[in-house]
């Protein structure tokens, strides 16, 4: 083991001097900073009060030195000109006599936070994450009195882009579902420490739907239906389902909506412009009965077993019926009156129901196609099979622009600068259909600069090259990362580094910010922290020196070993360059739902690429995981950890890296042992089936006990924050069963057929793996052993309706899981290195 290397501070301000990027000037000229301007709503915060905001950032950051910066908005511009930017600079005298030291100035509320955490990054050597990540790393800072100072007049950063934009509509089922003011305190303090200044708020829209819809008729009662379950109001929201996990009580309307008033108006104080949620045509059933004469549609099934009208088969109402500018119209001022006027900016997922009628001879057929933006995927869902399932039946442009200009007026007639935010990802998913005309038809359908595209996997599948700059409509350059918060190291660091920049300085390029649009967050921290820092850089990043940077700060001081490991955990975990959306289908998270018969004898351990763009069971067929580095690289990268342990046992961002990365190697150690125990079943070996069966359960508790040695792994937190909302006991027993139900089956399931989005939503938890993993393998390896044993074939109906069983009981249990951790997160791993990998 080579001893730790403290880095002197003058060499590391001089390599981090050589990272912090030169100014830029702005894509799109002076007309997209005028944009940013007049994109929030009249409802703004004085510069006096975005200073305050900015100081309670550092408040409850760095509470010590409260007193040692000074904040100060350009009101006037003399310090950013037309652009947005923050300066760092020394206060003059202010060093030693207890006074401030550092003077920030900024744009908004957010560039002075955002200046904040780039001299605490790059001048004090410290890191913030999530607290689930592992959390800040503070200690480098040095006391009040002795920060470094800033060479000459200081350093000015600008914003290339006007916009640093976050979260996907599902992220606040995934992720924010059970969070209480304090939980979404901390988070928009982190969101205005990345410069995130365009975010989602879509907390508490139900309660202003509930106003809107009873200003039509709609009863309480009817709204039961309509809503769903906490754990599924972004799928309820975006007409996938309806009811699945509801109703809501009145308790959580009211809660949500007084969340929602915190977190906007604190949004507002930093000078972010909240995105809010706008009518995209799903209304309750009861609305057909109401208006009979509305072009109303009912959606056909989106993922469940058997089609159960209980939770099956939304309705639409059509754009370009009248009744929907007034319900977009009516929702957008019912917002406007609960929150003020605090923005222009808008999201609509379009529901197109589009219409075709062909005729021949006497016969009609008419075909409802319903396109639907179901989190990053289109899914085409049809009333008959009469066309293919991703082409939808009529390609006429104008007949498209006559949707996108009715979805804009809804807007519009509620607030007249309204700017629509859409997603751009049916572009990609649905190439075929959108072609040139058809783009441009439903793009230019909307005023050009009242429309923003979010270009939602531009890390992997960017569609501004193929559309030539969406034809002339300003778009984010957006990274998606990650599906159904889902817990796998995983990114492509190069991307990230490179893709913004090769968009924003290609010819006649749109590009009008950055964004970060993973389904759930906490995790892979490394990722978001570089994608954060591209807001504020104008040049490509050489990734391995920042990386050099970035473990120190992490950490706190550099280690050779541990720069090492990062060169290998680049190379591999980080370097993922396939072109395939990484959502992980380990087989301990995502057990195969198939008959060992089923498929080949000859299995191979190649990984396929197994597509999931297209949500769709293929139950016959083998899934792979998705493997796209070399484990033995990874291995390596472990092996440089375990042999730094010693220099950052109490460092928790440490802990974390190294539980996280243990995880990821076991993992995948265990897809190969799960293919060895079904060659074994194959080649009716019970010797070796009964091998790899003990070696795969094996792993999954090892896991388990590693998992439970940091806290930030754990079921439990999941399970009582949910319950904490709750005020009565059927609440309680009601949001326990959301929070479990997400994690597991996900949907709907009979008795021997699983949900088809089951494990969508897995993760790596303690307590998790042990009481539902594992219980679930070992179900099925004690009939595959039984098959042999009798000489008879895999019962695979018996097997499923066993574990479907054991998982709704599951779902409806009450048993309590830890909600802090056990053990020595080192010497577990220690030991299961050993074990495993020695």
């Amino acid at each position: 083991m080579r001893p730790s290397r403290r880095l002197p501070l003058a060499p590391f301000l001089l390599l981090l001097a050589l990272l912090a990027p030169p100014r830029a000037s702005a894509v799109g000229g002076p007309s997209a900073w005028a944009a940013l301007r007049g994109a929030a709503g009249s409802r703004r915060a004085s510069p006096a009060e975005q200073e305050r905001a900015a100081a309670g950032v550092l408040a409850r950051l760095l509470p010590s030195h409260v007193r040692s910066f000074s904040f100060q908005i350009d009101s006037k511009g003399s310090v950013c000109g037309e652009s947005s930017c923050f300066r760092i600079s020394n206060v003059v005298g202010g060093s030693g006599n207890g006074g401030a030291e550092i003077l920030i100035q900024g744009t908004t509320g957010v560039e002075l936070a955002s200046g904040l955490h780039w001299y605490l990054k790059y001048w004090c050597g410290a890191h913030i994450s999530w607290d689930k990540t592992g959390g800040a790393q503070l200690a480098s800072v040095p006391s009040p009195g002795f920060l470094p100072r800033v060479k000459d007049e200081g350093v000015k950063i600008d914003r290339p882009v006007p916009w640093n934009y976050y979260q996907n509509v599902v992220t606040s089922s995934y992720s924010f579902v059970w969070w209480d003011w304090k939980r979404w305190e901390k988070e928009i303090d982190w969101m205005a420490l990345q410069g995130i200044n365009l975010p989602l708020a879509f907390t508490g829209q139900e309660s202003i739907w509930q106003k809107v819809f009873k200003s039509f008729n709609v009863t309480d009662r009817d709204l039961d239906d309509f809503f769903g379950g906490p754990a599924f109001l972004a799928w309820a929201r975006m007409g996938n389902l309806h009811g699945w996990g509801g109703p809501l009580s009145q308790n959580w309307l009211d809660q949500q909506l007084a969340l929602q008033k915190k977190i906007l108006s604190r949004m507002i104080e930093l000078g972010m412009v909240p995105v809010l949620p706008s009518f995209s045509g799903n209304v309750p059933a009861v609305f057909a009965k109401l208006f009979p004469s509305a072009n109303i549609s009912q959606l056909g099934d989106w993922n469940t077993v058997d089609a159960n009208p209980r939770w099956c088969c939304t309705y639409l109402l059509d754009p370009s019926d009248a009744l929907f500018i007034d319900v977009g119209q009516a929702f957008i001022r019912q917002q406007i009156k609960e929150y003020g006027d605090v923005t222009n900016i808008y999201n609509c997922i379009a529901l197109f129901s589009l219409a075709f009628q062909l005729a021949s001879a006497n016969l009609t057929i008419l075909s409802n196609v319903n396109i639907i933006l179901f989190k990053f995927t289109v899914m085409v869902v049809t009333f008959s099979d009469t066309f293919n399932e991703n082409t939808p039946p009529t390609n006429e442009p104008a007949y498209i622009s006559s949707l996108g200009s009715a979805i804009y007026e809804a807007m519009s007639r509620g607030n007249k600068n309204a700017v629509w935010l859409m997603q751009g990802w049916l572009f990609y998913s649905d190439a075929a259909f959108w072609k040139e005309p058809q783009m441009k038809a439903l793009l230019h359908s909307v005023p050009i600069g009242k429309m923003i595209v979010l270009d939602l996997f531009a890390d992997v599948k960017p569609i501004w090259k193929m559309s030539s700059q969406f034809y002339g409509v300003p778009y984010i350059w957006c990274m998606l990362h990650n599906f159904g918060g889902n817990i796998e190291m995983y990114g492509i660091l190069d991307s990230i580094s490179s893709g913004p920049i090769d968009a924003r300085t290609s010819d006649n390029s749109t590009m009008v910010g950055v964004g970060m649009c993973m389904e759930g967050i906490e995790q892979n921290p490394v990722v978001y922290e570089l994608m954060s820092e591209m807001a504020f850089h104008n040049k490509k990043i050489e990734v391995e020196g920042w990386l050099k940077s970035y473990s120190f700060r992490r950490y706190g001081h550099a280690n050779a070993e541990i720069e090492k490991a990062w060169r290998y955990l680049y190379h591999t975990i980080y370097n993922c360059t396939d072109g395939i959306a990484d959502h992980n289908k380990d087989y301990i998270v995502e057990f195969p739902d198939i008959s060992p018969s089923s498929f080949s004898s000859q299995l191979s351990k190649r990984r396929g690429t197994y597509r999931r763009f297209i949500l769709s069971e293929i139950s016959e067929s083998l899934p792979h995981p998705h493997q796209w580095y070399s484990t033995k690289e990874a291995i390596k990268a472990l092996e440089l950890f375990l042999n730094a342990g010693s220099d950052f046992s109490q460092s928790p961002t440490y802990r974390y890296d190294l539980v996280d990365l243990t995880r990821q190697c076991l993992s995948k150690l265990a897809n190969e042992v799960y293919l060895d125990a079904l060659s074994s079943y194959q080649k009716k070996d019970s010797n070796g089936l009964n091998s790899h069966t003990r070696k795969f359960l094996e792993i999954i508790m090892d896991i388990d006990s590693l998992l439970a040695a940091d806290d930030n792994f754990l079921l439990g937190p999941w399970l009582e924050s949910a319950k904490s909302l709750a005020m009565s006991e059927k609440e309680r027993k009601q949001y326990e069963w959301n929070a479990r139900t997400q994690v597991t089956m996900w949907y709907d399931n009979t008795d021997a057929e699983q949900s088809k989005l089951h494990d969508y939503a897995n993760k790596f938890w303690s307590g998790l793996l042990k009481s539902y993993y594992l219980p679930r393998a070992s179900k099925y390896f004690g009939y595959l052993t039984r098959s042999l044993q009798e000489n008879r074939s895999f019962q695979l109906e018996e097997w499923r309706k066993d574990w479907i069983s054991y998982s709704n009981e599951w779902q409806s249990g009450e048993e309590q899981y830890a909600v802090k951790a056990t053990g020595d997160a080192l010497e577990i791993a220690r030991s299961l290195y050993r074990k495993y990998f020695s």
